[in-house]
């Protein structure tokens, strides 16, 4: 017993050491405490609780466990203390790390967090399995096919999701305002996002969505609004609408390039934290687009982290109206530390700020106009008796009162736009918002 003591409490002090070690993505030393290389001395009385269970564990434990696999747990667990984002990367982690940042990989479509051990769904991810077969911001899945999701770390959960493209999996799911769980079936595919779509809402009006913000979003977002621009008489586009619902984030700095395209300048977003590199800010550089066109930026719980982010800059900034529900609250940052070639740490280091200093972090954005999702359908009403039904009534003097209205062309696009106002009430209310605005602009011009 005395070796396996001794041998974890010279483990734990090499750990102590380990963080002053470990370099970020960006080579930044990552040491802690009031100043920098200076620590706090070990508690060795929990460190002999540690080596006394670690000794247990060996000597009594139903089945015989190995030290690498033992105190690999041990870190799993020393982290998932900490805050659900920190984690414990072994080599396959890496992986999906690359492959949500470049955005192509496979599996369902979610972003995902856990709470009290379940696995909640932070919003899925457009034109995906997730998305197309049902998932919601907010549900928390309890059972992946037969196997329970409590008990499971984060990371187990989502090399249970993944798998093949074209193999099935059950989702079992808990979902507010349901008495009884939910069964959803969905087949795994390859998840290629588009990180922006446009699309043009009328004559006057452009819609532009940012599903997740990736490596390249910040150059996409540019090239979204030339061709929402090319496509108005004289690039006269009068409104814009920014679709940020159900984007988990992504890539900070992402983020930080819309927003530079659509502030002249100033603060973006800054953070802090407890080590003096983690406290950095973002500006907006001279320059902007869309100068005098006015802006909706549309959230709800499933918009997070670089969302929130450009949703708080805009508001701070008053170059947006924040429209929707209050967001996610996702306002922490993660550095990556490498500990070996395959192996690293993802660790939550500072708390994102918004420009007039407003902590994201548990608190969200909340919206300037309320608006809530709704169903919306067809009511069909009778029909009103009008003054045009009378007989012999009087002509209104126009020459052209029995000329049919034109009818307007049927294509794609057009009805895409129809099928997404008819269905779709929160963008409903930012166009009529949008429409509004420009009355008032038309009517102050004529003055």
């Amino acid at each position: 017993m005395k070796s396996i003591s001794s041998f974890v409490l010279t483990f734990a002090l090499g750990l102590h050491t380990l963080p002053a070690l470990a370099e970020t993505p960006q080579g930044q030393d990552d040491t802690t405490g009031s100043e920098a290389g200076t620590f706090q001395p070990l508690p060795l009385e929990e460190l002999r609780k540690f080596t006394e269970v670690f000794g247990r564990i060996k000597q009594d434990y139903v089945e015989e466990i190995d030290d690498v696999t033992l105190l690999k747990y041990a870190i799993r667990g020393m982290l998932s203390g900490l805050d659900p984002h920190s984690a414990y990367l072994e080599p396959s982690a890496f992986t999906d790390l690359q492959e949500n940042t470049s955005g192509t990989f496979g599996g369902l479509g979610i972003e995902v967090g856990m709470e009290n051990g379940f696995v909640k769904v932070i919003a899925p991810i457009d034109d995906t399995p997730a998305q197309k077969g049902g998932v919601m911001a907010g549900d928390l899945i309890i059972k992946l096919d037969d196997t329970p999701v409590k008990g499971l770390s984060l990371n187990e959960a989502v090399d249970l999701m993944r798998g093949e493209i074209g193999t099935p999996i059950r989702l079992t799911i808990l979902r507010a305002g349901e008495r009884e769980p939910i069964e959803l079936r969905l087949v795994r595919d390859e998840i290629i996002v588009t990180s922006v779509k446009t699309l043009n809402l009328n004559e006057r009006y452009g819609y532009l969505r940012i599903t997740q913000f990736q490596e390249h979003t910040g150059k996409d977002f540019n090239k979204g609004l030339d061709e929402l621009e090319a496509a108005y008489p004289e690039h006269d586009l009068h409104g814009l609408i920014i679709d940020l619902r159900n984007n988990p984030g992504g890539v900070l700095q992402a983020a930080v390039e819309v927003a530079d395209t659509l502030l002249e300048e100033g603060l973006v977003v800054y953070t802090k934290g407890r080590s003096n590199t983690s406290d950095l800010e973002f500006s907006a550089k001279p320059g902007q687009r869309l100068k005098d066109v006015p802006i909706i930026v549309l959230i709800d719980g499933g918009s997070a982290s670089a969302s929130e982010i450009l949703a708080g800059a805009l508001q701070d900034h008053d170059r947006a109206v924040i429209m929707g529900t209050q967001s996610f609250g996702k306002g922490s940052v993660q550095n990556v530390l490498a500990l070996t070639e395959d192996h690293g740490l993802k660790l939550t280091t500072a708390r994102y700020y918004t420009p007039l200093g407003r902590s994201i972090q548990a608190q969200g954005i909340e919206p300037d106009i309320e608006v809530s999702r709704a169903k919306l359908g067809d009511k069909q009403e009778q029909p009103f008796f009008r003054e045009a039904d009378l007989a012999g009534h009087l002509s209104n003097g126009n020459d052209d009162e029995k000329r049919p209205r034109p009818k307007k062309s049927k294509n794609s696009e057009q009805d895409e736009q129809r099928a997404m106002l008819e269905q779709d009430f929160q963008l409903q209310e930012a166009l009529n918002l949008l429409k509004a605005i420009d009355i008032l602009k038309i009517k102050k011009g004529k003055e």
